[in-house]
């Protein structure tokens, strides 16, 4: 999908890419191979999203408060709907979800729309994980969503990120 608008935010993390319209956000994601396109027009919500990320990566954010438009399925819609139920310190698993929405049975289907979720942070898919406490995939890498997840106050099963992987879980405290 072709954006009319994009930014670059720079974070501990990596390069956070931002597109959209000119009144929403419609992507978000980590690249650390995006280019800065600078356009004679800027988003209305450039100033608020470079902003809000930097307070959020530095600890002083824990609620974006963004114009958002995700783009998916009535489905799709309502599982992020239920993310961005989650709140920053907290997590959820993929059953937890179906539960929320109202099927039960749509555990599979609940990972795919997680998947498919075109504006990472802002609807928070990083803080699903499987029912076992692990720490399960993201498409922004097993060891960013540690790092997230350690952002928002919660405790891996590892001492060094950079050593996690998929089977590591949550530590409860």
């Amino acid at each position: 999908m072709k954006y009319s608008y994009r930014i670059i935010v720079s974070s501990p993390l990596g390069d956070v890419l931002v597109q959209g319209s000119k009144t929403h956000i419609q992507f978000l994601k980590f690249d650390d191979s995006a280019e800065q396109q600078v356009g004679d027009q800027e988003p209305d919500w450039l100033e608020a999203c470079d902003l809000q990320l930097q307070q959020y990566f530095f600890g002083e954010r824990r609620v974006f408060d963004l114009p958002i438009a995700a783009q998916g399925t009535v489905f799709q819609q309502r599982v992020w709907r239920a993310l961005g139920d989650i709140d920053a310190g907290s997590f959820a698993s993929y059953q937890q979800i179906a539960i929320a929405i109202g099927n039960v049975n749509s555990v599979r289907a609940v990972a795919s729309a997680n998947a498919c979720n075109p504006i990472w942070l802002l609807i928070p898919c990083h803080r699903i994980i499987g029912s076992d406490l692990a720490l399960r995939g993201y498409a922004g890498g097993i060891v960013r969503k540690a790092q997230l997840l350690m952002l928002e106050g919660l405790a891996v099963g590892c001492d060094n990120a950079k050593l996690v992987t998929e089977k590591t879980q949550l530590v409860l405290k």
